[in-house]
């Protein structure tokens, strides 16, 4: 067996900087988009829980005959119309939480995180339920817009 030369095996010092530092420029550019994907992601997640519990709603005002619950935990009674109250999650700027602030009891839109309910049957927006969060999403729209 012929000896090999000594520069002809493996890769050089020069190479595997060049190789590194490529890794580390993609590692750059792919963690903001991440963090931007997840952001979209709990952002969609709470739009969609905000709908299911519209939804939820809506459907205790039509077996109630007119009716909307005074707190929407009565939703969550036997599972009836909803399990358990869906999580409100507007990325950034509250931790994910499924409370709920009444805003007919003096409590309004404080910007508490959670869920902002309307219960009271003299109000206009009576059964609405919004966000409880007064911060923009990714696309600049009021998260109580919604």
């Amino acid at each position: 067996m012929a000896p090999t030369a000594l520069g002809s095996r493996g890769f050089t010092l020069v190479e595997l900087m060049i190789v590194v530092a490529i890794i580390g420029i993609l590692a750059a550019i792919a963690t903001p988009k991440f963090a931007s994907l997840m952001r979209q992601t709990q952002e969609g997640a709470t739009k969609g829980n905000m709908a299911a519990l519209r939804s939820a709603l809506n459907i205790y005002y039509g077996d109630m005959e007119g009716s909307y619950p005074t707190a929407m935990q009565a939703l969550t009674v036997n599972g009836k119309y909803i399990s358990q109250l869906p999580i409100s999650n507007p990325a950034n700027y509250h931790p994910a939480w499924n409370g709920e602030t009444d805003v007919a009891t003096g409590g309004g839109i404080n910007d508490a995180g959670g869920w902002a309910y309307d219960n009271n049957g003299n109000d206009t927006n009576y059964g609405a339920v919004w966000v409880n969060c007064q911060h923009t999403d990714t696309k600049g729209s009021i998260w109580t817009a919604y």
